[in-house]
């Protein structure tokens, strides 16, 4: 077995790279944030030592073999229950939200079982590598699809008396190629935001606009025109 103040090392060392990688997920607001990913962490290396150490006393016993592996195996699929929590399908949108949460807590469950095997230049690495997928790159990432993922939007502030279903008969009257459609709570109105594939004429657009002004407790509509790459 392994000294005490070893097994404390390798579970503070898990709690302290859970915590980076859950700081950065924490600080933009995502349901697994620091506490989530700190648990993961410090759970998964607990398992691996348990794995390796927690069996010894039994090594004597004729016919017994001990595969450490077995659980650190059981620990990169079990996560996958938890990361599942995390993934949701907005209807309305049509969008996936959460996957790159769930692949964060697995791979910081596979920092867990690197900082609880002993293996502490592995899960400094990851850890380091993990924060410039998930921090550094986010921004790029963005920047670069932004201008290739161009949208035409439209905004409506909608009072009391508006229904969304009335907003969406007025956009269907004029088959509008909609990518995304969003209701947002702010806190003087509700907004509808709207975003439409490229390529809508300005006029269609303007006309739209026009109709929504006219359905039952719009108060206001703004739309926006994105133009084409290279245009004036």
């Amino acid at each position: 077995m392994i000294p005490t103040q070893e097994i404390a090392l390798r579970l503070l060392v898990a709690a302290l790279l859970g915590a980076i990688i859950g700081y950065n997920r924490g600080r933009l607001e995502w349901t697994a944030g620091l506490r989530t990913h700190m648990l993961v962490c410090v759970g998964a290396a607990l398992a691996i030592i348990v794995s390796a150490f927690g069996f010894q006393d039994v090594l004597n016993v004729p016919h017994v073999v001990l595969d450490p592996s077995r659980i650190a195996a059981q620990v990169v699929s079990g996560v996958g229950f938890l990361g599942a929590g995390t993934i949701l399908f907005l209807e309305r949108e049509r969008v996936i939200r959460g996957l790159t949460t769930a692949a964060g807590l697995w791979a910081v469950a596979s920092i867990g079982l690197a900082a609880g095997s002993g293996l502490f230049a592995a899960a400094f690495i990851t850890t380091a590598l993990l924060w410039v997928i998930l921090a550094v790159l986010k921004p790029i990432e963005r920047r670069f699809l932004a201008r290739r993922a161009r949208v035409d939007t439209l905004r409506v502030a909608i009072g009391a008396g508006a229904t969304l279903a009335a907003i969406e008969s007025a956009l269907r009257a004029f088959e509008l190629p909609i990518r995304r459609l969003v209701l947002k709570r702010e806190p003087e109105h509700d907004v509808v935001v709207v975003k439409c594939v490229t390529g809508v004429a300005v006029s269609k657009l303007a006309e739209v606009a026009e109709a929504l002004r006219r359905v039952d407790g719009v108060r206001e509509v703004e739309w926006s025109y994105a133009r084409p790459a290279g245009g004036s």
